[in-house]
């Protein structure tokens, strides 16, 4: 299993699953929801997403870290404040939130439940390798952050 590991860029993941939730919807019974009220549950989660990515990323930029997921080991700063006090995957957290609005729009049980899939991989794939890292790197600070801070909220 560690041979997939770090393999998939989770942006990259975000656009599969998205496609994969539209193919799915194609192919089994939507819901009968008023599109006011769809529109309104995707508003509801997009506007979270987009705000814990963009904060993720400016976190990072401002402690002059890498963004790039694929190469955890190469982090040069434990970023700890900011919307990294409410989760310790606020990137992930946000993809999660946008991929939660693409379903409620679909209004498309499957479509969630592929929603839903996604932590699970990204915990398997992407952030238990990280947080590996993350520890070899920053030792007891880490510890310290990880007792304090929830992998997602």
């Amino acid at each position: 299993m560690k041979a997939r590991e770090l393999k998939i860029p989770p942006l990259l993941l975000v656009v599969l699953f998205t496609v994969a939730m539209w193919a799915v919807s194609l192919a089994t019974p939507n819901f009968d929801v008023a599109p006011a009220i769809r529109y309104a549950g995707a508003v509801f989660f997009t506007l979270p997403g987009v705000v814990f990515c963009l904060y993720g990323v400016l976190h990072f930029r401002q402690a002059k870290t890498t963004v790039n997921p694929l190469t955890p080991d190469s982090a040069t700063a434990l970023v700890s404040s900011g919307v990294y006090r409410i989760s310790r995957n606020p990137m992930y957290l946000g993809f999660l939130c946008l991929l939660l609005a693409w379903a409620t729009l679909l209004a498309n049980l499957f479509a969630l439940l592929l929603a839903l899939l996604f932590a699970p991989y990204m915990n398997r794939f992407q952030i238990l390798p990280e947080e590996r890292a993350l520890q070899s790197l920053f030792g007891a600070d880490y510890n310290a952050y990880r007792q304090q801070v929830r992998r997602w909220l």
